[in-house]
């Protein structure tokens, strides 16, 4: 494991960081903020991704001919590494640059890529995802929202729940159940909504962190025309699975959550507050810290070496909840009697944290899979695998 950049990467990552520091906003929202001014954040983020659209770095991921870079995936890491630095790893269009974006690039038709990836990539329109239920988290082919299929159109009915952004979204990449007679897996349909559709409810979730960033959506009989179904009717599972593995890698990737030099920098202001117990803290997070660089790197080396990283992105997601529970803890701990003022960084990354062993796969799920891919262990016995849907009994 080469932990050094080559020559080629070297030079991307100069070039990168010399556009960033030569356009970087005069002032950022951080999306998940408490106090976030919402029409700062939408007006300040989307002349940002504009700004990197039309210099090239809008998804850097993507083709050249959906408005990407064409970059291979060392080089996006790279390019993600130069934003944490700055403080601009966060963004309301990561659902649809690292999500629907994709893809729509892997399953979409022709009409759909050129209808939606532009003004995606370009930032005049914001991609939430509908896929959660109450009913169907982490075994997500248990959702139950109805779609029934009337002429060219589709009619929806059904609830979604912890969809980030989505009171501010334009569209949204939405899962159905589409045939109740056939398996669960089987019978799905993938579409793509605007989420201005009439028949379509949007509640903000209030979180103990003081914001609204996820939400209730509610589907009663919206009609979504059947050109904007991406892949083939009734196996939109397939789909699915494109966008939840970009988004495990989006997830786990990201050292934009934390930063350990932070809170370092934090304690070295409080030596008085550092006892023992704390002192050993600090060097364990400091270690969880280094490994996740370190998984970050092998992931980067079997890129480098052409080969598809398998279990890491689980592993990576499982340290990066560990990081901020412990890093908030700290954080907190550090502060002393400024802890109980009601804002600051630390009571927020302390609030937030417990989102993280839940969004984008249950820490139970990453378990599970790193047990089967990494451990070789059996996969769990499921009594639903040839079961269809409508006999599944229901909570």
């Amino acid at each position: 494991m080469d932990f050094r950049d080559s020559p080629r990467e070297a030079a991307f990552r100069a070039e990168a960081r010399a556009f960033l520091e030569a356009h970087k906003p005069a002032r950022w929202e951080h999306p998940f903020a408490e106090d976030v001014d919402e029409h700062a954040l939408l007006a300040g983020s989307k002349a940002w991704q504009r700004t990197l659209f039309e210099n090239g770095w809008g998804a850097i991921l993507w083709p050249k001919e959906y408005g990407g870079r064409g970059v291979g995936p060392i080089e996006a890491i790279i390019w993600n590494q130069e934003l944490d630095r700055l403080g601009l790893g966060e963004s309301i269009f990561v659902v649809g640059t690292a999500m629907a974006g994709p893809t729509i690039i892997a399953h979409g038709t022709p009409e759909q890529k050129a209808r939606f990836l532009e003004p995606l990539a370009r930032g005049d329109e914001i991609w939430c995802q509908l896929f959660s239920e109450p009913g169907a988290g982490s075994d997500l082919a248990a959702l139950s929202a109805r779609a029934i299929r009337d002429g060219d159109h589709w009619v929806v009915t059904g609830q979604k729940t912890w969809c980030s952004g989505a009171h501010y979204a334009d569209w949204g990449i939405l899962l159905v159940r589409s045939d109740p007679s056939v398996p669960k897996h089987k019978g799905i349909t993938y579409l793509l909504v605007d989420m201005k559709s009439p028949g379509i409810e949007i509640r903000p979730l209030k979180q103990m962190s003081g914001g609204s960033h996820f939400n209730d959506v509610f589907l009663n009989e919206v009609r979504i025309p059947d050109a904007n179904r991406l892949g083939p009717e009734h196996f939109g599972w397939q789909g699915a699975m494109t966008t939840l593995l970009n988004e495990r890698m989006a997830l786990g990737g990201t050292s934009g959550f934390f930063s350990f030099d932070a809170l370092a920098e934090h304690a070295r202001a409080h030596k008085e507050r550092i006892d023992g117990v704390t002192r050993d803290q600090l060097a364990r997070l400091y270690v969880w810290n280094k490994a996740l660089d370190l998984l970050n790197a092998r992931v980067v080396t079997k890129l480098g070496r052409g080969q598809i990283p398998d279990a890491e992105s689980s592993v990576m997601k499982l340290a990066l909840g560990r990081i901020l529970t412990l890093g908030g803890d700290l954080g907190l701990r550090v502060a002393g009697p400024d802890a109980l003022l009601r804002r600051g960084p630390w009571q927020h990354s302390f609030l937030t944290a417990p989102s993280l062993h839940i969004a984008g796969g249950t820490d139970e799920i990453q378990k599970n899979l790193v047990a089967e891919r990494v451990l070789g262990l059996p996969r769990e016995a499921r009594s639903d695998r040839d079961v269809p849907f409508e006999a599944l009994p229901k909570a």
